[in-house]
This record gives structure tokens, C-alpha cells and sequence, in this order.
């Protein structure tokens, strides 16, 4: 009789280890093989095709090279499909790679209109908005998809909870207003430990494994999980880029998603606290953080199991701002987010610098990543930076730097 299938939990620890014990090992061996032997020419032509084409390897197929395949980085993203729900995952050499190979993919079939819900990350919103890769961009709010998707309309981009003021976005509501058009949901903050966009209709989930993921700041990768015959779409395109996620930080990434859930659940707990005490402090104009307070539509619960460790504050002004990011102490000041130790951004200055005006975030706010660290010390490296920021009669949230 089958198991029952199994929890999140279990599922993290197991996913996409099936084929240790055959090979006697315990944890994941590293391959770092850039080339494989072929047995002859033909088989190895076949095989060259069979994945340069977009399917994935054959069993008892050479990996011919490892742009193409290789053992390790199949293994995280069969584990990260488990945990997504997928059929397939893709992984590359940054989260950037991940979205550049899905653009690719729609403007290769002809269909390179792109509608996008503001915010997005700095980087994603500065792809589209260049048109670099040939696509071209309606950027629109989640009332106004329906009205945006056109004719060569090949995707619909969205990120909930958003980068970096946290908005949410109700998926089924976007799904439905795309129709027939697929949407590729940037699923970084959440995690499938929140949040499974699959299971609500999207067509596409995109990670920045560098994040919560991986969880440790040591490795850069992306990865999308998706439907086997948009990872044959996909597939191509990385082959030929070269955007190919090298083995050792597909290794560190796998090993990553085992402590996932418990470090997801531990760094929300401590991120509702520290929101809770920014709410009342008298230097903080505002706090974005999903919750009571910061989800009137109620997609916490309905869409998403939590709020997440990633949180937003306004201060008022580019100096305060500034001067908080600086003053920590405990907390790093640095880029990123979702790693078992704090980080602390401003991302008008950094992350979303090259965003246009109208939708950069204001000068006033910074975004905080919460790691694994005791929230009572967390709190008091924020008051003691707090209690040295300048203060100012009027907060022109909205100042460019």
C-alpha cells in the first residue's frame, strides 16, 4: 500500500533524492563534469538533440556536457517542482537568468507583448522596461490586466507579496483577467512554504533561489518551476545562453530547501514581532508588512499561509532612511534578503535605483529582510539606530536620490 503523501516538511528534507540509495550514498554527490563520454557518435548526436531540443535527459543517455545536463542541478529542480507543485523546474545562474529565458521564450513564439503589475523587483522591472530582449512592456495595477492583454500578449508578470513595500496581489483575480495568456508569478518573498501560485492558476513560478531558498547567502541562482511543455520552451533557450546553474551552488541550493520550512515559519515569527514594535515607534511613519493591518483584501490565510520575514518601513525622508540603514549595528547593510541573518536596504538608492520615477519606492523607506537572530536583539539594534536618524518636520516620502 502507498504512503499517504507526505507533508511540506518531509518533502523538503526527501525531494529529489530518490536515486541515493542506489548509488550507496547518503547525501547528494557533487558532479562537477563539464563534459561527459559518449559511447558513439550517434547515440551521442541523439542525446545532443534530445536536450539541446528542450526534453529532458533519457535514462542511460549521456549528459554530453554540462550546459546541457547535469546530475546535481536535476536533482534541486526535481525537488523544487515537488515542493511547487510543477511538473518541471528550470534552474539557472541567477533569478535575472531565470526571467531572461521566459522573455526569450515568448519573443521566440511571437508573442512579445509582456503586461506587468507594478511593483517588481528593481531588476525584473528594469528588464521589461528596456525592451532589451526584444519584448515590450504595458505596466498596469491587477484592476487592469483584463484591459492591458493583447493580440502578441505572451505573458502576464507578477510578484506578490511585492518588492519591496510587500503588496499582495490576489492571484485568482489576475489568472482570471489574463484568459488564455499565461502568468508567471515571481514567488520569491512567499516561498512554497506560503505560497503555491500553480495551485491557484499560474502558469509559470519564478524564484530567486539566491534568497530564502537557498537561505545562507553563499550561493546565486534562480530558478522557474512550470509545466513540462513550457520547460521544453525554456530549456533551449538556457542551452544556448549558457545561463546554466553550475553544479556546486545547485548542490548548496538542494541542501538549502531541507531547513526551508523551518526557517521560513521561525524568520516570520520573528519578523511580526519587530513589525509589531515599528508600528508604535514615534520615528516610523509606516510600516509595510502583510497582516491585520496590511492585507484588507484578506489573502493571508486564503492565499497565503503567512506574511512572511520581509518587511517594509517609511521614515520620511532619504536622510533618516539613509542614516538607519547605516546606523546598525547587528543588522547588515546590504542587498539581498532571505538569509538566516538580517539584512537592511534602501532600495530607492540600490535594488530598484534603476526603476522610473513614478514607480520607484520613496526615499523614506527601507526594506528589511528578518533572519534567524532573537527579535529582542534585532529591536534593539533598529532603536539605537533609530534614536541617531535625524529628524524632520516634513517627510517628502516620495524625494529622488
Amino acid at each position: 500500500m502507498p504512503l499517504p503523501r507526505p507533508d511540506l516538511d518531509t518533502r523538503a528534507v526527501h525531494a529529489g533524492r530518490a536515486d541515493l540509495t542506489a548509488l550507496g550514498v547518503h547525501v547528494p554527490p557533487i558532479d562537477l563534469s563539464s563534459t561527459y563520454p559518449l559511447p558513439d557518435v550517434e547515440t551521442g548526436g541523439q542525446a545532443y538533440d534530445q536536450m539541446a531540443g528542450g526534453g529532458a535527459r533519457l535514462e542511460g543517455q549521456s549528459a554530453v556536457y554540462q550546459r546541457l545536463w547535469s546530475p546535481g542541478v536535476a536533482r534541486f529542480e526535481e525537488a523544487l517542482a515537488e515542493l511547487e507543485g510543477g511538473e518541471a523546474g528550470v534552474a539557472f545562474a541567477s533569478g535575472m537568468a531565470a526571467l531572461s529565458a521566459v522573455l526569450l521564450a515568448c519573443t521566440g513564439a511571437g508573442t512579445p507583448h509582456v503586461v506587468a503589475v507594478r511593483p517588481l523587483y528593481g531588476g525584473s522591472d528594469h528588464l521589461l522596461a528596456t525592451g532589451i530582449l526584444g519584448t515590450r512592456v504595458t505596466w498596469t495595477d491587477p484592476e487592469g490586466v483584463a484591459a492591458a492583454v493583447e493580440a502578441d500578449t505572451g505573458l502576464v508578470v507578477v510578484e506578490t507579496p511585492a518588492n519591496p513595500t510587500l503588496d499582495l496581489v490576489d492571484l485568482r483575480e489576475v489568472v482570471a483577467a489574463a484568459g488564455d495568456v499565461p502568468v508567471l508569478v515571481d514567488n520569491t518573498f512567499a516561498t512554497p512554504v506560503l505560497q503555491r501560485p500553480l495551485e491557484l492558476g499560474a502558469s509559470i513560478v519564478l524564484h530567486s533561489v539566491t534568497k530564502f531558498l537557498a537561505g545562507h547567502g553563499d550561493v546565486l541562482a534562480g530558478a522557474v518551476v512550470t509545466s513540462e511543455t513550457w520547460a521544453r520552451r525554456i530549456r533551449p533557450v538556457r542551452a544556448v545562453t549558457g545561463a546554466v546553474l553550475h553544479p556546486l551552488s545547485a548542490y548548496l541550493a538542494h541542501r538549502g530547501l531541507q531547513t526551508l520550512p523551518l526557517r521560513v515559519r521561525a524568520q516570520q515569527e520573528g519578523a511580526q514581532v519587530v513589525a509589531r514594535w515599528l508600528r508604535g515607534h514615534p520615528a516610523v511613519r509606516e510600516v509595510f508588512y502583510p497582516g491585520a493591518d496590511g492585507d484588507p483584501r484578506r489573502l493571508i490565510g486564503r492565499q497565503m499561509a503567512g506574511p512572511g520575514a520581509v518587511l517594509a518601513l517609511d521614515l520620511g525622508s532619504y536622510e533618516a532612511a539613509a542614516a538607519v540603514a547605516q546606523g546598525c549595528r547587528l543588522i547588515t547593510h546590504a542587498v539581498s534578503l532571505g538569509g538566516v541573518d538580517s539584512l537592511v536596504q534602501h532600495p530607492a538608492a540600490l535594488t530598484h535605483r534603476p526603476v522610473a520615477a513614478e514607480a520607484r519606492p520613496g526615499a523614506g523607506i527601507l526594506r528589511l529582510s528578518v533572519g534567524l537572530e532573537a527579535p529582542e536583539d534585532l529591536i534593539d539594534d533598529l532603536e539605537q539606530a533609530l534614536a541617531a536618524a535625524p529628524v524632520r518636520e516634513e517627510h517628502p516620502a516620495t524625494t529622488s536620490v
